[in-house]
């Protein structure tokens, strides 16, 4: 009895049940055309503010040093990369056969989305408060929330994928995201100058309680923003699966979709690439024992990167493609870990943040939007949740491998990301087609 209440109840949640109006491809064009304004402007701010809130909880920094202050384990940063690389991308896959047979995907987003994704940031400046009183137990709630946080965004990530999808057309994907994220990292780059004088003025653990509080402020807006979008609703087209019939399927895509295959393979090496990423902070501290002002401007010199990377790539992808992009961010992700392996003072470390911001922001727009390409329309949350899921896979393992490489050398950890990087741009120059305009692909 219990088990059917609570699938009635999410039924509702989700809006599962009342079938959606019979229109036909054209009128669904019309009413995308018609809403792109206003859902242009939206998610615009959904996404500025989310943007706002993360540079209050850098993985790259802030994260870092604050478990650093409750524990010397190196695993314990290893753990935080391993949440942010596969806690998003992880849970796709397993919900992507439920959102492919749902009439529409915004309450998935914003209703479901609200309590696995928003609510769980709360615990972290709670998690701050008690850092001093009782580590232990700080680092346990510390976790509990970014991992609730990271994992929750995971389970809604295949239908906001899809919802972006829906309300904008194929080739505006690419300006939307990449002018969403500017804003939202130009934005952070102000909260980053913001929260670099909270570290360094607040003493701690004052000053983690104020950026972690920021942090889920601005992103629980950020929700308030994106229950505004304007979802058009349509019939399901692909064929009710079971579960089991779903996973059977999941090889056949593989094997007849060569070129996709190929794109995975090139993603994981890039991901491998990324195992250096949570260490670079750590190992400026260790080298050089920089101030927590410091590690709040490379905060910032990071979302300059990204900032800049964001636009540049919407509006280059939106011509050419996502393919090229990635191939550039692989290259300027390369260069990043050359120079920390090098970097003779921290100030080099400023530019490795830089390098570091527009490799990552580039991969952030096109590494999301190119998915979208690959599939036919009605199969999207099955390729998004392959791919994703394959990417989260790969995202626990690489910075356990970081961490290992990290108790030996940070020279070697990074000269080995810089290897993977550089494999991930070769891989995809030279077995990945653009998949934009290939026969049989849907926009």
């Amino acid at each position: 009895m219990f088990n059917l209440y609570v699938r009635s109840a999410m039924r509702r949640l989700l809006r599962a049940d009342p079938a959606p109006p019979a229109r036909s491809a054209l009128d669904v064009a019309r009413e995308v055309e018609r809403n792109y304004p206003w859902n242009f402007a939206f998610n615009l701010l959904d996404g500025a503010t989310f943007w706002l809130g993360l540079s209050f909880m850098s993985s790259a920094t802030i994260v870092p040093l604050f478990v650093s202050k409750l524990t010397s384990s190196q695993l314990a940063i290893g753990l935080i990369a391993v949440i942010a690389n596969s806690g998003w991308f992880l849970p796709q896959l397993f919900t992507a056969n439920t959102v492919q047979r749902l009439p529409r995907r915004k309450p998935v987003v914003v209703n479901l989305g609200f309590f696995t994704e928003r609510l769980p940031l709360w615990l972290l400046p709670l998690a701050a408060l008690l850092a001093v009183e009782s580590p232990t137990l700080a680092l346990v709630l510390f976790f509990l929330g970014y991992a609730g946080h990271a994992v929750g965004a995971g389970v809604v990530a295949t239908a906001w994928q899809d919802l972006v999808a829906r309300i904008f057309p194929v080739d505006r994907r690419g300006r939307f995201f990449g002018i969403t994220t500017f804003v939202g990292n130009g934005t952070g780059a102000l909260g980053a100058t913001f929260s670099a004088w909270l570290l360094a003025t607040l003493v701690f653990p004052t000053n983690f309680v104020a950026t972690f509080a920021l942090a889920a402020f601005f992103i629980t807006l950020s929700w308030a923003f994106l229950a505004f979008a304007r979802e058009p609703e349509q019939a399901v087209t692909a064929p009710r699966q079971s579960n089991s019939q779903f996973w059977a399927g999941l090889p056949q895509i593989l094997r007849s979709d060569g070129n996709f295959r190929r794109f995975i393979l090139a993603r994981l090496l890039l991901v491998l690439g990324g195992m250096g990423a949570g260490f670079l902070t750590v190992a400026a501290v260790s080298r050089w024992q920089v101030s927590d002002g410091v590690v709040g401007l490379y905060t910032l010199a990071l979302l300059i990167g990204q900032t800049i990377a964001n636009a540049a790539a919407g509006f280059l992808a939106d011509r050419k493609g996502h393919k090229l992009p990635l191939e550039l961010s692989c290259a300027l992700l390369t260069a990043a870990y050359l120079l920390a392996w090098q970097a003779p003072t921290p100030a080099w470390y400023y530019v490795v943040f830089v390098l570091l911001g527009l490799g990552t922001g580039a991969a952030v727009v096109s590494g999301t939007m190119i998915t979208l390409e690959f599939s036919p329309a009605d199969l999207r949350p099955t390729y998004t949740g392959l791919i994703n899921t394959a990417l989260g896979l790969m995202g626990m393992a690489s910075p356990l491998i970081g961490a290992w490489l990290a108790t030996r050398s940070y020279d070697t950890l990074f000269a080995v990301s810089a290897l993977f990087c550089l494999a991930g741009l070769v891989a995809l120059h030279r077995w990945v087609r653009e998949p934009r305009g290939l026969a049989g692909l849907a926009s």
